[in-house]
C-alpha cells in the first residue's frame, strides 16, 4: 500500500529537464498585507504555502477506487495547507532537478495554475497565481469571483459553490517551440495529467472536486486576469463534500 501523498510520484515521474518556471519566487508575506498592499507591490510579494506532507493514511489504490465526481459541498472552509496538497499535486516540484508531479513533453512545462479563492481558512477571497519553485502563491486580484467564474462556465452551480476553484490554463507556444503543432496534443495530455492529480489527492484528502471543461474562455480569462498568451483548459470546483 503506497502512502497517497506519494500519488504524484507513483503516478507520473515528471520530466528530468528544467522545470522552466518563467517567475521567481519573493518575499513572503500574510495573506492580509498582500491584499492590502499598494497593486504595484503585490507582484513582487507572495503568500507561503505550509510544508508538505508526503505521507497520509489513504493508498493510491483507495483513492482510484473512491474517486468520483463530487458536485454538492458542505459550505466549510477548506485549511490553507489541503489547499497547497492540491497544487503540489497538479504540478509541484517534486526532484531536486526540478521536475514536477505531472509528466511534461520535453520538460516544457506549459501549465500555470490559478485559484479562485472564496471560503479558505488563512487566505483573504482573491484570484491567485500558484508558483511550483517557491510552492507559492502571488496575488492577482482582491474579491470572491466564485460566482462570476460561474456564470463563466455557463452557469454550473457547483463552481460559484465550491470552496474554492482550481484552473489549469496552458501557454501553449511553450510546447509547441519544440514540437511543432503536435505540440497541442501533448499540452492536453498533460493537463490531463495534472487534473487527475489534483482529484486524487482531493479524494485523499477526503474532499470532493469535479473537473468542468465547459465554459467561456474568453469570459474565465477576464474573471482570472490571466495573461492573453494563457488559454483556461479546466475549471476544477473543491470543497468538503455535503
Amino acid at each position: 500500500m503506497l502512502p497517497v501523498l506519494a500519488l504524484a510520484a507513483f503516478l507520473v515521474a515528471g520530466a528530468g529537464l528544467s522545470c522552466g518556471d518563467h517567475t521567481e519566487s519573493g518575499p513572503t508575506s500574510t495573506a492580509g498585507d498582500l491584499l492590502t498592499a499598494p497593486p504595484a507591490s503585490r507582484e513582487d510579494r507572495s503568500v507561503g504555502l505550509p510544508a508538505l506532507r508526503k505521507e497520509g493514511p489513504v493508498s493510491l489504490e483507495e483513492a482510484v477506487q473512491s474517486r468520483r465526481s463530487i458536485r454538492e459541498f458542505s459550505g466549510e472552509p477548506l485549511t490553507l495547507e489541503e489547499v497547497g496538497q492540491l497544487l503540489w499535486a497538479a504540478q509541484g516540484i517534486t526532484s531536486a532537478q526540478g521536475a514536477r508531479a505531472a509528466p511534461s513533453a520535453g520538460g516544457t512545462y506549459p501549465l500555470e495554475l490559478y485559484l479562485a479563492a472564496g471560503d479558505i481558512a488563512g487566505l483573504e477571497p482573491g484570484v491567485y497565481h500558484y508558483r511550483p519553485a517557491g510552492h507559492d502563491l502571488v496575488a492577482v486580484s482582491a474579491g470572491d469571483v466564485r460566482a462570476r467564474l460561474a456564470e463563466a462556465s455557463l452557469d454550473q452551480a457547483w463552481v460559484g459553490e465550491a470552496a474554492a476553484d482550481v484552473i489549469i490554463a496552458a501557454v501553449y507556444e511553450r510546447t509547441k517551440e519544440r514540437y511543432g503543432e503536435r505540440g497541442v496534443r501533448y499540452v492536453h495530455l498533460e493537463a490531463g495529467h495534472a487534473a487527475q492529480n489534483l482529484c486524487l489527492q482531493a479524494t485523499a484528502l477526503g474532499l470532493g472536486a469535479v473537473t468542468v471543461g465547459a465554459f467561456t474562455d474568453e469570459d474565465v480569462r477576464t474573471v482570472l486576469g490571466m495573461a492573453e498568451e494563457e488559454t483556461p483548459l479546466y475549471v476544477i470546483p473543491v470543497g468538503r463534500r455535503r
